[in-house]
């Protein structure tokens, strides 16, 4: 069950997210575990996590009263979504207006500019071949 519109995390929430990417599956106690230091509340990371399960995100498996949590989402369709409204939102929905931004700064040094570029290369002359 994917969440169908754009999917919008608060920080809080990505970082849950971030979590339980990275273990799978876990009880609050799990969550809080795997958070960077200063630790939320057990209360806050319940509270953030019922509000991920609102959005379609997550979901649990009860064992009583534990309830163990697991994403929806993977991370890779995440990033997706994510990346598709940022670039929407910021860059008038042109990938090509994104790239051309960063390549400009000094965000990407020239290496990893002709890096990106080989693999752009790559995906291009693979989408050639999957056409013809």
């Amino acid at each position: 069950m994917q969440p169908k519109r754009d999917i919008v995390l608060t920080r809080a929430e990505e970082s849950i997210m971030q979590v339980l990417w990275q273990i799978e599956r876990g009880v609050v106690k799990d969550i809080i575990e795997h958070l960077p230091d200063p630790k939320p509340a057990y209360n806050t990371v319940s509270t953030i996590i019922r509000i991920l399960e609102a959005k379609k995100i997550v979901t649990h498996k009860a064992y009583g009263k534990t309830h163990e949590y697991f994403p929806l989402i993977s991370k890779d369709d995440y990033s997706r979504r994510f990346l598709k409204g940022f670039v929407k939102g910021y860059f008038n929905n042109s990938f090509q207006k994104m790239v051309s931004f960063f390549s400009e700064g000094e965000e990407i040094d020239i290496l990893e500019l002709e890096q990106t570029m080989k693999i752009m290369q790559q995906q291009l002359e693979n989408r050639k071949k999957t056409k013809s």
